[in-house]
């Protein structure tokens, strides 16, 4: 059983909720938002000539071509390649992508809230939105892009963990890994111009924030590694952590999916950190065979693959009918009011409690629940929450444990 949370836990926490507060209280986001929407907007039409520009050269290959690699650095992309590098026995590189992934998911797509600066207007700029992902993309704001910010961390991290790994002091590798990067940057940055998603200043603005943010993990990543796999209150500091994440999150000028981007992959993290927690000494230790050994054969990764999506499949859907039941339950016990946009019909738009005096006197110790001024709790938030902290955890744990009973 864990202890009492360490001073500097606690201080980590009570800062978070403090900034909560203050930024609610000062209305900071609106504030903010007031200084630099105007300007980002009027960047954003003045590179429609740009965009246009840029366009001229369609071409139905160049169409397929920056469609699929959109595609292919899409954090759909990114949640469906993580298992596998996890059951490869890849375990520290799996585990700090995902954190990296889901540090960049929410200042990235908390940045775009803040400012709420619009997407090139189409028409006259041509949008190709070949898939579901994409489509869902394009509801959100435009500044920074999320694809330009999301390559640079994770191609950079993986190119600096890659030649770590492999100790590789060769000039000739590092400067063709370092130019691998920037040509798939560059071409992740023209091709979100040139399917119409981006402008020049929301490119700008994910390459900027990348190089920031990828500059910062390669300080701090061997600390927070260290700190998951073997500090103190891990679990129990990762799940209040990732708790006040969910409020730690400004509210747009209209609502955006991003917040729910933010919300699956807040989850991921802390079933991801959970699992490595309680795990890590079974399966995703240093000494663990690797894909391509003699230990670990293709045919035994196939093995994995075939047995591991099925079950965490399984596992997200048994999460998320759970949470459904459970939450509601709570809440209602709780006198907490609740509603569900889609998820539960039968919440959709009401509020649950008896009268509206109850709302009134719970008002002062829901403030932890609606600092954007909201008056129900929208369930589908912790919903989601759930059903992606069970998949994650059962990537890292359940589904590790039944490779070792299959002796896969």
């Amino acid at each position: 059983m864990e202890s009492v949370l360490t001073w500097w836990q606690v201080t980590s926490l009570c800062g978070i909720v403090s900034w909560i507060l203050v930024a609610s209280h000062l209305n900071l986001t609106k504030k903010i938002r007031s200084l630099v929407q105007f300007w980002v907007t009027r960047q954003v039409i003045n590179d429609t000539p740009l965009i246009l520009q840029i366009q001229n050269y369609q071409h139905k290959f160049l169409d397929a071509f920056f469609s699929g690699l959109s595609c292919v650095v899409s954090v759909p992309f990114y949640t469906a390649f993580l298992p596998f590098l996890f059951w490869s026995g890849h375990g520290k590189l799996a585990r700090q992508m995902t954190l990296l992934m889901a540090f960049c998911d929410y200042l990235g797509n908390a940045v775009k809230d803040v400012v709420s600066a619009p997407r090139p207007t189409s028409p006259p700029v041509r949008r190709i939105t070949a898939t579901k992902d994409e489509k869902e993309n394009a509801m959100e704001y435009g500044l920074p892009s999320s694809h330009t910010l999301n390559t640079v961390c994770l191609s950079g991290y993986l190119v600096h963990y890659i030649l770590s790994y492999y100790q590789l002091d060769n000039g000739f590798i590092k400067f063709a890994a370092v130019a691998f990067v920037c040509l798939l940057v560059g071409l992740i940055g023209i091709g979100r111009i040139y399917l119409g998603m981006h402008s020049l200043i929301d490119i700008i603005g994910g390459l900027a924030m990348g190089l920031l943010i990828l500059s910062f993990w390669l300080k701090v990543h061997e600390y927070i590694d260290n700190f998951i796999v073997s500090g103190q209150n891990v679990t129990s500091f990762w799940a209040a952590l990732s708790f006040l994440l969910l409020f730690a999150y400004p509210t747009p000028e209209f609502p955006t999916p991003s917040f729910e981007f933010h919300t699956a992959f807040n989850g991921v993290a802390l079933g991801i950190v959970a699992g490595v927690q309680q795990t890590y000494s079974q399966f995703h230790h240093e000494a663990v065979p690797r894909l391509f050994t003699s230990e670990f054969t293709g045919p035994v990764f196939i093995g994995r693959i075939l047995v591991g999506l099925p079950t965490i499949l399984l596992v997200k859907f048994c999460s998320k009918a759970l949470a459904k039941w459970m939450l509601p339950v709570i809440s209602h016990t709780l006198g907490v009011p609740i509603k569900s946009t889609s998820y539960i019909p039968m919440l959709n738009g009401s509020v649950t409690g008896n009268k509206s005096d109850k709302i009134k006197q719970t008002s002062y110790a829901l403030k932890l629940f609606f600092f954007s001024g909201q008056e129900t709790f929208d369930v589908d938030t912790g919903i989601r929450f759930l059903q992606y902290a069970g998949l994650a955890w059962s990537v890292v744990d359940l589904v590790p444990s039944v490779f070792s009973h299959l002796r896969l």
